[in-house]
């Protein structure tokens, strides 16, 4: 995703924009956008959901559907060249499961039988074409597209994998069975997986000196030191990634699959003492503070907190976690691109990526639920931040088929030759069709359900914002079909 990360961390490339935390509170007002009324965040989520359902899928023999490529241009042609141009499957940036549950619960809410339909043949191939070891719950990330090698990193190897991100495929099919019908039989399946790899995890997984998880380790478990170009990783042990760890852990213990309560307490001191970890969650990124392991931070933490009994905890995600991302928010629009109510990465790699703004928004929206009886401005203006930088993404598709960037490159960090018509300053003219392109599903479906002021007194049902803006339009049963705004 981002080449020449490393590089940038020890100082061998500079920015020409000073990208870092900022010196004192953003003014709200000015990081604020106003929907717009003829592309809406749902006609936003549409489109991204479409450019990956119509262009970057395939049917194999056993009419599951198989990503084309975890990095497509605008047309879904893969992109070879690239790590993960000759990739597919659950892990990291591929994220087969993650997107096929964002398909899946958006189909569900809509009523959309197709979409489920075919959430369900992408998570099928996950689970049938040798990705998961179901005796011991240890997943594989990566298969090429060209020769069908399995591989455990992005890199095409399998000399390391990250612990974490194996945990998050786990989690996402933790929650990917509870809204599974209660007789389908991937339900229990995906439960058993979740919570064996829980279990490979903590039997297998080498501890660090400083009581955190390592980044990365070798296929046994034991750790691996070094970055995947090579050298030493300055970040080994103080990882955000390792977060997917305790997540996964909270989700099994809720659920009354495991009891983590234990190890989830260490390893959450270990997180608070530490006055948070933040470091890089992409696996090729270098910096200890990453505006999505902020995001992930609150999330996990607030999960964590509810599972523990724990309001200090919880004070803890808020004070250091959530309002860590005000660091990281864009209040104008610079160098002529629509930058405003983004979050750019980190301070060494200042580009806008946008499966991080999503991850961002979802932080938002669940800190607006958790605050809504207990603190009624202060959870207005958590949904407020969430819906701006959902509206902020909107600014960002192109083309006929719906594809959304990879990334907002305001500060020509990636090259204008990877940009959107080769602009010196813009959008990154590829995507990662379950991650970048799709990771707005959630929090936008997040808000629908939670937030959205829902109404059929005029007949057709209606969702609208908090402002009165008309996301969502449904039919009733006697109607011809779905509109949004504008169901595709």
């Amino acid at each position: 995703m981002k080449a020449q990360a490393l590089a940038v961390a020890l100082g061998l490339a500079v920015s020409s924009h000073a990208a870092g935390p900022a010196s004192g509170p953003v003014d709200e007002s000015d990081f604020y956008l106003p929907e717009n009324p003829a592309y809406t965040i749902t006609d936003s989520v549409f489109d991204s959901l479409r450019f990956t359902l119509t262009k970057t899928l395939q049917r194999d023999e056993r009419g599951h559907l198989v990503s084309l490529s975890s990095f497509v241009d605008p047309a879904g042609q893969a992109m070879g060249w690239h790590d993960f141009g000759n990739l597919e499957g659950p892990g990291w940036a591929a994220n087969a499961v993650g997107g096929a549950w964002e398909i899946y619960t958006l189909g569900k809410f809509l009523g959309k039988a197709d979409w489920q339909s075919n959430a369900l043949a992408i998570l099928d191939h996950v689970l049938d074409a040798g990705f998961v070891d179901e005796r011991t719950g240890f997943i594989r990330g990566y298969r090429e597209t060209t020769t069908g090698k399995f591989c455990l990193n992005y890199k095409h190897h399998s000399d390391w994998f990250c612990p974490g991100s194996m945990a998050k495929v786990a989690y996402q099919m933790l929650v990917f069975a509870d809204d599974l019908p209660r007789k389908d039989p991937r339900r229990e399946r995906l439960r058993q997986i979740a919570a064996r790899c829980a279990g490979w995890i903590s039997e297998h997984v080498e501890p660090v000196p400083n009581g955190w998880f390592p980044r990365r380790v070798l296929p046994d478990g034991k750790v691996y030191r070094r970055s995947p170009e090579g050298g030493d990783d300055p970040f080994w042990q103080s990882s955000a990634d390792s977060l997917f760890i305790l997540q996964l852990q909270a989700a099994l213990t809720a659920r009354q699959l495991a009891d983590y309560r234990v190890p989830l307490r260490e390893k959450a001191s270990v997180f608070t003492r530490a006055g948070g970890i933040f470091g890089s969650i992409n696996h090729d990124t270098y910096d200890p503070h990453e505006s999505v392991a902020y995001a992930v931070a609150f999330r996990t933490l607030l999960l964590a907190a509810r599972v523990l009994k724990d309001d200090s905890l919880r004070a803890f995600a808020y004070r250091q976690c959530l309002a860590g991302l005000d660091q990281f928010k864009m209040t104008d629009d610079r160098n002529g691109v629509a930058t405003r109510g983004l979050l750019f990465m980190e301070k060494s790699w200042d580009t806008a990526y946008l499966w991080e703004n999503a991850e961002a928004a979802l932080a938002c929206f669940e800190a607006a639920r958790d605050g809504r009886r207990r603190d009624p401005p202060r959870s207005r203006a958590f949904a407020r931040d969430g819906l701006t930088i959902l509206r902020a993404i909107a600014r960002h598709h192109h083309g006929p088929y719906g594809f959304l960037t990879e990334g907002v490159d305001w500060n020509d960090h990636v090259g204008q030759q990877h940009h959107i018509a080769q602009a010196k300053f813009g959008d990154i003219r590829y995507t990662e069709p379950f991650l970048n392109n799709l990771h707005i599903a959630e929090p936008t479906l997040f808000y629908l359900e939670h937030f959205a002021r829902k109404s059929a007194k005029a007949g057709p049902t209606e969702w609208r914002d908090g402002e009165g803006n008309l996301l969502l339009r449904r039919a009733g049963p006697q109607g011809s079909s779905d509109e949004s705004p504008h169901v595709p």
